[in-house]
């Protein structure tokens, strides 16, 4: 049996990379899939305990009352590669390693398949909680399966990829907290190729035709040099990258819906206007957030309450802290841009981040 230690009051703004929010009324920090699994029973198990299992904290919006209850930190550690046959490798990864680091040892080890997804903060264990994607590639494209603690019963699980419900930035895992991801298994290929790159600003920089492939390493080079031009890296010294990354999602609407969005947009902007819009299944468009955030007025560094926040000054999906601003200033502007976006285009924007006694 492993035994973990819990702290008291421990501040959790330090802890996120949005830098916002307040403390947690009790910490534990947990370095083995064991001590995780120890950690959550045990503050299951106790009466009316709130947990709140935390990673990077790249995804999070935290009230300013912090959190009155019990905080898991998940920083368990480890890889290991098993070759399946025919160019095929398993790569495992334990919860708490950090994500680019993850993409860096795929690379290192001559592996394709991760390399797009370089620069993304925040640890392996929320990419398929997410199913994180950048760039033309999702975790669902790579992903094998995932070890899970079942918090209804209590009991550890393999469970396979296909059983997680994937989609766009979604999964069964996202929005309950019934299970904690232990680890990873992800299908890589070897030889040192990335994947076909399908993203056309992506392929642009790399002067290739889209489908093409690449060395991977090549790839994560230029997929870096593209997020820190976004503001999209983590630098604690650039305040536009005191965020949770994208802060809405790409809204998906239905045909019929699509159609009285560009009535709305001519009106706004002119018949001739190029609006991006993507296939999004059957019957269904994809927008983009961005596009629609600029249209409706709000440019890059548009700021928030006393200038505390702001859009990013590079990409005006990040909503960004300043330094000194509260969780209440970040949301403040966050409903400013959605009811603006909303009143210019009839087009409503969600949130991508989780939230911690907040809502929007």
């Amino acid at each position: 049996m492993t035994s973990v230690t819990t702290t008291q009051s421990v501040p959790l703004a330090e802890r996120t990379t949005l830098r916002l929010g307040g403390p947690a009324a009790r910490f534990v920090h947990a370095t083995t899939a064991a001590e995780l699994v120890e950690a959550v029973r045990t503050a299951d198990a106790a009466a009316d305990e709130k947990v709140l299992v935390l990673g990077g904290g790249s995804n999070l919006v935290i009230s300013d009352g912090g959190f009155d209850g019990t905080v898991v930190h998940v920083a368990t550690k480890g890889f290991r590669l098993d070759p399946l046959g025919g160019g095929i490798v398993q790569f495992t990864v334990e919860a708490g390693e950090e994500w680019d680091a993850v993409v860096a040892e795929a690379v290192a080890q001559g592996l394709g398949g991760l390399e797009c997804l370089s620069g993304i903060p925040g640890l392996n264990g929320a990419t398929p909680v997410q199913n994180v994607g950048a760039y033309g590639v999702e975790i669902s494209q790579v992903l094998q399966s995932v070890d899970l603690l079942d918090r209804r019963s209590g009991k550890v699980h393999q469970v396979p990829a296909a059983k997680l419900g994937l989609d766009y930035r979604t999964s069964v895992l996202k929005g309950t907290d019934n299970a904690v991801v232990l680890r990873t298994r992800f299908s890589l290929t070897s030889g040192g190729m990335s994947a076909p790159i399908r993203y056309g600003e992506l392929a642009r920089v790399l002067g290739v035709a889209q489908g093409d492939r690449v060395p991977a390493d090549a790839a994560r080079k230029a997929v870096l040099e593209l997020r820190r031009g976004k503001g999209m890296v983590l630098d604690a010294t650039d305040h536009d990258t005191w965020s949770a990354g994208s802060f809405f999602t790409n809204p998906i609407i239905d045909d019929s819906t699509f159609s009285g969005v560009l009535i709305r947009i001519a009106e706004r902007l002119g018949a001739d206007v190029d609006v991006p819009s993507y296939p999004a299944g059957h019957g269904q468009k994809k927008l983009s957030a961005a596009w629609l955030i600029e249209r409706a007025g709000f440019r890059k560094g548009h700021q928030g309450p006393g200038g505390r926040v702001s859009l990013s000054g590079k990409h005006t999906l990040a909503l960004t802290n300043r330094g000194g601003a509260s969780t209440e200033d970040l949301l403040d502007l966050a409903r400013e841009v959605r009811d603006g976006v909303r009143a210019a285009f009839g087009v409503e924007l969600h949130p991508e981040p989780v939230f911690v006694g907040v809502q929007l």
